[in-house]
């Protein structure tokens, strides 16, 4: 767990995306010491880069990036959903930063089997024998780790799935669910057609954003799983059509 220091310098970095460890000392009113200290412990952590003589926060494809952005209320997601997935369950967990959080939560507390289309999301469990991992093949996108294409589809076909947990970058009344990527949201539209029981993960921050493309609408799925500062007129909204809204 970070402390309130260190959560601190994730939102300072949210709102301004780079700053120095000088910066970052006169306003917590700490030494530069500790707060190369903290950085280093964040940058461990994957929740930002280092660079010199600061740090930088990213809003990127990158999940390492990613992952500061918001971090307390992801965290807070993510710890929740860990809590609908059993001992000895097979799940899928597609991409996103909430979704790396989620991995790392059950590393912790389940002996699951991880279905992924993400590397990175993969290597969460490298250290842990509890865990077994299947890596479904496919074209690999560099920034976000994830794999695309004909051949993900394929080794979609040959499972199934029970579960499956899907990032999004943007929701709307108009244009539902929706990604930037268009290879990423092409996969993540045949996991939902596939899938007995969807979740849709993402931070409250996505939600009145419009991506480039659909991936589905409420009643494609099953349950949203979000913190519980999203505003209530998409909390009705998304009830009205028979979607569980699971706040954290």
């Amino acid at each position: 767990m970070l402390n309130e220091r260190q959560n601190k310098i994730l939102k300072i970095l949210g709102k301004n995306d780079q700053t120095s460890v000088n910066e970052l000392a006169e306003e917590l009113n700490v030494s530069a010491v500790t707060i190369r200290q903290d950085l280093n412990f964040l940058e461990t952590e994957g929740l930002l880069r280092r660079v010199h003589g600061g740090a930088v926060l990213k809003d990127a494809d990158d999940l390492t990036n990613r992952l500061g952005v918001n971090y307390e209320k992801k965290l807070r997601i993510a710890k929740k959903l860990a809590t609908f997935v059993n001992d000895g369950e097979t799940i899928l967990i597609e991409s996103g930063s909430v979704n790396v959080l989620l991995a790392r939560e059950l590393m912790k507390i389940r002996k699951v089997t991880i279905i992924t289309t993400n590397v990175y999301i993969a290597r969460q469990f490298r250290k842990n024998d509890h865990a077994n991992i299947i890596l479904l093949g496919g074209i690999y996108q560099h920034d976000s780790e994830t794999l695309v294409g004909k051949i993900t589809k394929t080794c979609i076909d040959q499972i199934n799935i029970n579960k499956a947990f899907i990032g999004i970058d943007g929701y709307s009344t108009e244009a539902g669910f929706t990604l930037r990527d268009l290879f990423r949201a092409e996969i993540s539209n045949y996991i939902i057609q596939k899938a007995r029981d969807v979740f849709i993960v993402s931070d409250s921050s996505k939600f009145g954003k419009t991506e480039l493309v659909n991936i589905c609408f409420p009643n494609d799925i099953q349950h949203v799983a979000t913190n519980s500062e999203l505003d209530i007129i998409f909390q009705n909204e998304l009830k009205k059509a028979g979607v569980d809204v699971i706040l954290a």
